[in-house]
C-alpha cells in the first residue's frame, strides 16, 4: 500500500492532490505532536513530577490592571488543565474590587502535573492598552505564578496540632446562602515557619479544613525542598531563583504581539493561543532547559 504523500504526487486532479496533501500535512503534524510527547515525558523524571500540582497566583503592584493580569493568567492555565483532560478545582480566590483577582490557588490534578507546571513559577509580564484606562494608554502589570507539588500519602509530613492555629471565617464570592452565611472557610497557620492557608471553596467547614491541612502539608514539603536546592542554586547561580522579583515570560499585546519567555528564549507570536492555554511549547523547552542546568555540573 502507497503512503498518502505518493498517492499526492501522482494524482493528476489538482483538488484531489490538493485534499491528499493537506491529509499528509496532518499526519505529520499529529505525528510531530506524538513524538514532542514521548519526549516531554522523558524529561519528567524529577522527584516529585509525577505529582499533582497546586498554583497560586497574585497580582503585582498596580491595581485593578495587575489583578485582571492574574485572572486571565489563572483562566490560561484552566484551559491548560482542559486541553490535557486533567482535573482543575477553584480551592481558593479571592476577587478584586473592580476586576480580575487577588489571589487565586487552583489544585490541578492529573499524571505528571506538578512536572509540567513547576517551570511556570516565577513572575509573568503583561504588556497592552489597559482597558481600563479612559485615555487607552499602554501599561505593564505584573503577576507572580507559584507552584508546588500535591504531596501524596505516600510522604509523610509531621505537623504537630500544637503547631497549628486554627481560624474559621465567612467565605466571601458566590457560594450559596450556606458559604456565606456560615463560618465555613477556613484558615490554617502554621506558627514554627509561619507559612498560612486556607480555603473556602467547599460548603463543609470540615471539608475546607482537610483541603487547607493538604495544602499545608504540600507547602511544608516544599520549604524542605527548598532548603536541600539552596546548596544547587549556590553552585549554578544562572538557574532562576523562584521569588516574586524574578521575571520568567513577557506577554506582549501592544504595539505588536508576541509573548516571550526569558530563560528558554521561545517566542510566539499567537497570542490568543497561548492565553487560552497552548503552553505545550513553553513547558517542553523549560524541561529541555531544566535538564541541561542540571547536567552542566557533571559536565564540568
Amino acid at each position: 500500500m502507497k503512503p498518502t504523500f505518493h498517492l499526492a504526487e501522482e494524482e493528476k486532479d489538482d483538488a484531489q492532490r490538493a485534499s491528499l496533501l493537506e491529509d499528509v500535512a496532518k499526519e505529520i503534524a499529529a505525528a510531530d505532536a506524538y513524538v514532542s510527547g514521548l519526549e516531554t515525558k522523558t524529561l519528567l523524571a524529577g522527584e516529585n513530577d509525577r505529582l499533582n500540582a497546586i498554583v497560586t497566583i497574585k497580582p503585582g503592584a498596580g491595581g485593578t490592571e495587575s489583578q485582571d493580569w492574574a485572572e486571565m493568567l489563572l483562566r490560561m492555565y484552566m484551559r491548560w488543565s482542559e486541553q490535557k483532560d486533567f482535573r482543575a478545582s477553584l480551592v481558593d480566590s479571592t476577587p478584586g474590587e473592580e476586576a480580575g483577582i487577588k489571589s487565586a490557588t487552583v489544585l490541578i490534578e492529573g499524571e505528571n502535573a506538578y512536572g509540567m507546571l513547576a517551570g511556570e513559577s516565577g513572575v509573568h509580564r503583561l504588556v497592552r492598552i489597559s482597558p481600563f484606562d479612559q485615555a487607552a494608554r499602554r501599561h505593564t502589570s505584573f503577576a507572580s505564578v507559584f507552584v508546588i507539588p500535591e504531596i501524596d500519602d505516600q510522604i509523610e509530613i509531621n505537623v504537630r496540632p500544637e503547631d497549628l492555629r486554627v481560624d474559621t471565617f465567612r467565605a466571601g464570592g458566590h457560594g450559596g446562602q450556606n458559604v456565606n452565611k456560615v463560618e465555613s472557610a477556613v484558615r490554617i497557620t502554621h506558627l514554627p515557619s509561619g507559612v498560612v492557608v486556607q480555603c473556602q471553596n467547599e460548603r463543609s467547614q470540615h471539608k475546607n479544613r482537610e483541603i487547607a491541612m493538604k495544602m499545608l502539608r504540600s507547602q511544608l514539603y516544599e520549604l524542605e525542598i527548598e532548603k536541600r536546592r539552596e546548596d544547587l542554586r549556590k553552585l549554578d547561580a544562572s538557574k532562576p531563583e523562584i521569588s516574586f522579583g524574578s521575571q520568567i515570560r513577557s506577554y506582549t499585546l501592544q504595539p505588536y504581539q508576541l509573548i516571550k519567555d526569558v530563560r528558554t528564549k521561545v517566542e510566539r507570536g499567537d497570542v490568543d493561543k497561548v492565553l487560552n492555554g497552548d503552553l505545550d511549547e513553553f513547558i517542553r523547552a523549560y524541561l529541555l532547559y531544566r535538564r541541561d542546568l542540571d547536567a552542566a555540573p557533571a559536565r564540568k
